[in-house]
């Protein structure tokens, strides 16, 4: 099981605003990406939890933006879960340039957990003892 995860996305010009920096926004793709890798690894796909009946639903996000990231730029995203609840899960993500180091934002998103009929529900046992909290490794 995996404390952390980490994936690598290269900014697509798409994701650029007219001065040239990746838009607010797409920071929140990435952590979604970032997430899906992580639970993905855990065992516990979105995929397969969507099978189950599970739904996992953003209800806070948040972001700290420290330094612009610029088109064609590589962006490593590391993703690891910082509280898990019987009805909701906590990740913290860190984004940051492999080429100097420099941290770009750091963010958190909590889910909750809905069934198929988007009614709250729980989070399955097997599910929670793979997602094991872990103390942030970079101030948010």
């Amino acid at each position: 099981m995996p404390v952390e995860s980490t994936i690598e996305v290269r900014v697509r010009y798409a994701e650029t605003d007219q001065m040239g920096v990746v838009y607010h926004a797409n920071y929140f793709v990435w952590c979604d990406m970032a997430r899906t890798e992580y639970l993905r690894a855990a065992g516990a796909s979105y995929k397969d939890l969507e099978a189950a009946g599970l739904r996992l639903a953003v209800v806070d996000a948040s972001a700290r933006y420290k330094s612009p990231a610029r088109f064609d730029e590589l962006i490593a995203v590391r993703c690891w879960v910082r509280e898990v609840e019987s009805r909701r899960i906590s990740f913290g993500y860190a984004m940051q340039r492999p080429a100097d180091g420099r941290m770009l934002a750091t963010a958190q998103t909590t889910l909750i957990a809905l069934d198929s009929h988007h009614a709250l529900s729980t989070i399955p046992p097997g599910v929670r003892a793979r997602l094991v909290p872990t103390p942030d490794p970079v101030r948010l």
